[in-house]
């Protein structure tokens, strides 16, 4: 065999193991669960808004303890209290959110009886489909998924040229640019269109400890336990399992308010 024919066949062998390769990974991937496939796949892009909270409270003083949370808590996002929160910067912005969320699920529904539809009410729809007919976790989680992929992490500065600005989420989905809150935003409210009940969507803003930002993220009650949507990752997390951040406060359809601490101590929203 001529030395020329024997590098050609060492080409051809090689261009089969590569395809061999391939194939075996494209199996593999396809056996895992759609819901695992990314993971921080996000830039971290959170606002900085320290008047909106107070102390940072160390978070072993503030959450429960390890013991097994009763049926009440079970039905508290970190088995803990709140109190209502009635002014301060938090509040006039969850208050105009709510009011931009309200007005774009209507013309939503305006879209659903065959009225002309905006492109961004379009996408909203979009993602509210997203794994229709699968069960009411998987669908969360694709929810999840197909907003994070959809926006391009960006800060208010970069942006708007503000310290911080929120979003209505056609205003979002029209950019496809977004911090924290606006990801969080959008996930409540393609939420809320796919059928979810008002009480069971909530958005939480904590402190992260290691950056000393804020940071906030959308919580759905799904299977008796409340589930985090983050930005900064594609994968479901458990209320209880958040380790490195501390929850301030939680906004949804009673309001605004804030979480109430082991001791008296709370956070402050002016």
């Amino acid at each position: 065999m001529s030395a020329e024919s024997s590098a050609m066949n060492r080409g051809v062998s090689f261009w089969k193991s590569v395809t061999w390769v391939t194939f075996l990974l494209a199996g593999a991937i396809s056996m895992l669960d759609p819901l695992e496939l990314f993971s921080y796949s996000v830039a971290p892009v959170c606002f900085t808004t320290a008047e909106y909270v107070g102390p940072n409270i160390d978070a072993a003083t503030a959450l429960p303890g390890a013991s097994a949370p009763t049926d009440k808590q079970s039905d508290q996002l970190f088995g803990m209290n709140t109190e209502p929160v009635n002014a301060g910067v938090l509040f006039d912005k969850w208050r105009d959110t709510r009011a931009g969320i309200a007005q774009d699920l209507a013309v939503v529904a305006r879209c659903e009886a065959n009225e002309p539809c905006p492109g961004a009410a379009q996408k909203l729809i979009g993602l509210s489909l997203e794994g229709a007919g699968r069960s009411e976790r998987a669908r969360i989680g694709l929810i999840n998924r197909a907003v994070d992929l959809a926006i391009s992490p960006v800060s208010d500065e970069a942006q708007w040229g503000v310290a911080d600005r929120w979003s209505d989420p056609f205003e979002t989905l029209r950019s496809d640019r977004g911090d924290c809150e606006d990801y969080a935003i959008v996930k409540y409210a393609a939420l809320l269109e796919a059928g979810l009940s008002r009480d069971d969507v909530k958005i939480v803003v904590f402190r992260d400890r290691k950056s000393n930002e804020d940071h906030a993220v959308v919580a759905a009650h799904v299977d008796n336990q409340w589930l985090l949507l983050d930005n900064l990752t594609l994968t479901l997390v458990r209320d209880r399992d958040i380790m490195r951040a501390t929850p301030e406060f939680v906004l949804g359809e009673d309001g605004t308010r804030r979480f109430l601490w082991k001791g008296g101590d709370r956070g402050s929203a002016s």
